[in-house]
């Protein structure tokens, strides 16, 4: 499992690098000063001391990953959704907000963290407090509209699984909720979406708002968006409750994303 943070090299990036070096390097890759390699020390004979130059190794990798979907990716997604909604550009912006800072660290503390089975060695709270300093970085200029890319493609990893372990508990979600409804105002929205089931999500959200966008999942006709079904482990039913819930809880929703998000 490899974690470090590379956003997109956008042409404005090469051009104030090529200011600060009086010269241009166009394949230029900015990245934070943050690197963790974690392998899994399952080897048919010798190998390097990987570890001797900073690597972990681990007898098994699936907690470290998992952490890192759930934790860091989650809230990367949920600070991109909300955080656009709210007029963000960056992460370090969204994040300096108090109350959606408060929300991504809700989701990795109360919300994602529980569904961890972790290492012994695995300090999910330690690892909770080192991802909002990354997140703060301002020089990492890491933008929001490219975290919120591929959306059905990066949701059900990065936000199912944890809900469905909560829905088998009957426990609340309350950062997991608002993130959902922030990615129905982004698919409405329409500026950032840049999904390739885009075109099928915004058409079955305006045609049915939210139990349209959910039944069209459930059914199929949303292309690949039907696996949410299956990594959800949750009936159509279950899910239905849960939009309804969230939906009863749209304070922060522009009217506009309220009128086409009807609850079922």
């Amino acid at each position: 499992m490899v974690d470090r943070i590379v956003p997109r090299t956008a042409p404005e990036d090469l051009a104030v690098l090529e200011r600060r070096l009086g010269m241009s390097d166009e394949g230029a890759v900015f990245t934070e000063r943050f690197s963790q390699w974690v392998i899994e020390d399952n080897f048919v004979g010798p190998r390097p001391l990987w570890e001797a130059h900073g690597a972990q190794i681990v007898s098994d990798v699936a907690p470290y990953e998992t952490a890192k979907l759930r934790m860091l990716n989650g809230a990367h997604s949920l600070l991109a959704f909300c955080g656009l909604r709210a007029e963000y550009e960056f992460v370090h912006e969204a994040v300096a907000d108090p109350r959606l800072r408060a929300l991504a660290e809700r989701l990795m503390r109360k919300e994602a963290a529980l569904t961890i089975a972790h290492a012994p060695d695995q300090d999910l709270g330690a690892y909770a407090d080192q991802l909002l300093a990354r997140f703060a970085d301002p020089a990492l200029r890491h933008r929001l509209a490219q975290i919120a890319m591929d959306g059905s493609q990066k949701i059900p990893q990065r936000w199912l699984d944890t809900l469905a372990w909560h829905r088998a508990r009957s426990s609340a979600t309350p950062a997991l909720d608002e993130a959902l409804e922030a990615w129905l105002w982004h698919l409405e929205d329409g500026r950032f979406v840049d999904d390739p089931l885009g075109d099928e999500l915004t058409a079955a959200l305006s045609d049915g708002g939210a139990p349209g966008l959910r039944d069209a999942c459930f059914s199929g006709r949303v292309g690949a968006a039907s696996d949410m079904a299956g990594l959800i482990g949750t009936p159509p039913e279950s899910l239905s409750a849960h939009y309804s819930a969230t939906q009863s809880r749209r304070r922060c929703l522009p009217a506009s994303a309220i009128s086409s998000a009807a609850s079922p």
